[in-house]
């Protein structure tokens, strides 16, 4: 009988699990990214301090950002830590997942469009994935700057259309900062070169920016934007 081989994670990584059984010494889990191969969340893993609840921390079927801590490849024995991932490593392997789903879901519409084969997308995964970070990067990079930033990767002009035509139904996030200006201008014509500053504001091209009359000299600015940058 073959022994079925799985693919294991690097010491070190940040991976994403499902917490699958709870003991008296820790937790079971399935790497999510990793066919679903097993690891071991020790109790002392878990939390700075003693804990003595461990349901109170991680319950069963709850993903969880974890860390590698240790690996034993020929018994394929994972040692997983919660405690050692910090607020920020688990924010961004978070959003690395969302866009990598994002992504397949792309490829999957791209696919259902072109009629492509597996072994197609599959290469125009790669050809995406040589130049970006993920394929909804590259979506991205599409939606703010045009189909023309995918000319190096030599695709068919029918397949450059519908991966535009794919990215124009994708609905970028955003952000959205509100604040109060206070604005005066002693000169004779004040008030028309405040209107005429603001007006300046509302036709920006990259941002929304919404700006209410409250009364002298204060004005409410609401500005929508695709990052806090």
């Amino acid at each position: 009988m073959a022994t079925e081989v799985h693919e294991l994670p690097e010491v070190g990584e940040i991976i994403v699990a499902t917490i699958a059984k709870i003991g008296d010494h820790g937790a079971y889990a399935t790497l999510d990214e990793y066919n679903n191969v097993q690891g071991f969340l020790h109790v002392s893993e878990i939390a700075h301090g003693w804990v003595r609840n461990i349901n109170k921390f991680v319950k069963e079927g709850e993903k969880k950002v974890l860390l590698v801590k240790r690996i034993k490849e020929g018994r394929e024995e994972i040692d997983l830590s919660l405690k050692q991932v910090s607020r920020d490593q688990q924010k961004k392997k978070l959003l690395d997942v969302k866009r990598f789903e994002k992504g397949k879901g792309i490829l999957k519409n791209i696919q259902e469009k072109t009629k492509m084969s597996d072994s197609d997308i599959e290469k125009l995964e790669d050809k995406i994935l040589s130049r970006y970070d993920s394929v909804y990067d590259g979506i991205v990079d599409i939606i703010k700057n045009g189909i023309i930033v995918f000319s190096e990767l030599k695709l068919p002009k029918k397949t450059l259309d519908i991966i535009e035509e794919v990215g124009t139904k994708i609905k970028l996030p955003s952000v959205e900062i509100r604040g109060i200006l206070e604005l005066t201008d002693n000169s004779s014509n004040g008030i028309e070169n405040i209107r005429n500053s603001l007006q300046g504001f509302e036709k920006t091209e990259q941002n929304s920016v919404k700006i209410l009359y409250i009364g002298a000299p204060k004005y409410r600015i609401s500005v929508t934007a695709s990052d806090f940058k």
